[in-house]
């Protein structure tokens, strides 16, 4: 019981200079930020935002992360790489912020940083077999631990940026994402693995306030690869473990949403005949936008599906009669989430992404831009006429 609550208080404490040193250096960083440049200018009809953002607040969460890490975390061989992999992942998001390097380079980085967590026994080397006629409950992967390792971390941290399209939209699923893992890592006795991610809960819930909508900074690819290079590198260390076999789902179903958003962007592009890294305006976050909805009513819809496949990676890593409660409260959510996003529906019209590269594009958004302002006279008007 002693033990216990020594964890916990370190679990608090982790949290609270997380959050206390990303919320004091955000504003900092901002102005650090708008020093060097590093401004995000929406040049193009991906950008949701009307006005020039100060971005690189990422380093507000890293700050917060790491801090918190190197005080109260057990410093073993794997977190030592994680730890250098993110410094890499950090510097490497700094400059993108600030001159925009090409996609090919940070994917080079990126990997590079996998390699790094690997090199420090960062590896996935048993999954759960699909086959479930099979005997074996576990794959051993062998020579495949590796190069599969190198993608999970790649691909993760990849998903995590793209979804970074809305104020405090990838802040907000990391948030959750974390605190899923955190709730298992407890569950499966995984101290020190739970604290790293209370370190990142604390780091994210620090610099929410900021970047929120309507946000202050943007946390940029120096928070967006941070991200989602520690969620993707811990999950190794905390969930494919032999013993705890079945938790391999969890990082699966706790970053479903932007590996489901990502995986939906490869095979689009590809089927335009594009480069899977080319960006584009038809992501998830863009689609609702396209709706009619607002950034906050996106942004909402979006952390209560991601907050409803974090409950069901529990579910599935719990047994007895605390799975039961689990899926009650799954089940309720899940209806509520359901009326919630029909409510939000009701009354707004689609409008399908639009590409201003493609002819008649720009036609067609200026008719739906034209199309909304004389909505919104129209709306106007009769509030004025209902004034007098």
């Amino acid at each position: 019981m002693i033990q216990l609550s020594a964890l916990w208080l370190q679990i608090l404490l982790t949290i609270a200079v997380g959050f206390a040193v990303s919320f004091a250096s955000t504003p900092i960083v901002k102005s650090f930020a708008q020093k060097v440049g590093a401004i995000d200018v929406p040049r193009d009809s991906r950008r949701v935002h009307d006005h020039p953002i100060p971005r690189m607040g990422g380093l507000a969460i890293f700050l917060g992360f790491i801090i918190s890490v190197v005080l109260f975390v057990d410093i073993t061989r794997e977190v030592r790489g994680i730890l250098l992999g993110a410094v890499l992942i950090v510097a490497c998001g700094a400059i993108d912020d600030v001159i925009s390097l090409r996609a090919w380079i940070k994917l080079l980085v990126q990997i590079a940083a996998a390699v790094v967590a690997v090199l420090h026994g960062v590896v996935i080397e048993v999954f759960r077999n699909p086959n479930i006629f099979s005997d074996n409950e576990a794959l051993i992967l062998g020579a495949l631990a590796v190069p599969v390792t190198i993608l999970w971390i790649v691909g993760i941290t990849n998903s995590v940026n793209l979804i970074d399209g809305l104020d405090g939209l990838a802040v907000g699923v990391s948030t959750i994402a974390s605190t899923t893992m955190f709730v298992v890592a407890l569950l499966v006795s995984e101290g020190n693995v739970a604290v790293i991610l209370a370190a990142l809960m604390g780091a994210c819930l620090g610099f929410m306030p900021y970047n929120l909508n309507p946000a202050k900074i943007f946390m940029g690819d120096t928070g967006a690869l941070l991200l989602g290079y520690v969620l993707s590198t811990v999950s190794v260390v905390g969930m494919f473990k032999f013993y705890a076999i079945v938790t391999f789902v969890v990082p699966i179903f706790a970053l479903a949403l932007p590996l489901f958003d990502t995986l939906c962007a490869i095979v689009r592009r590809l089927l335009r005949g594009q480069s899977p890294m080319h960006p584009d305006r038809g992501h998830l976050h863009h689609r609702l936008i396209d709706m009619g909805l607002s950034q906050k009513q996106a942004v909402a819809i979006l952390y209560s599906l991601s907050a409803i496949l974090g409950l069901c990676a529990v579910v599935l890593a719990t047994s007895g009669t605390v799975r039961i409660y689990l899926l009650i409260v799954a089940a309720a959510a899940a209806v509520a989430v359901g009326i919630f996003i029909k409510r939000t529906f009701k009354g707004h019209k689609y409008h399908p992404p639009v590409d201003p590269s493609c002819p008649d594009e720009e036609e067609h958004m200026h008719r739906r831009d034209h199309g909304k302002e004389e909505h919104m006279h129209r709306r106007d008007h009769g509030k004025e006429e209902g004034n007098g």
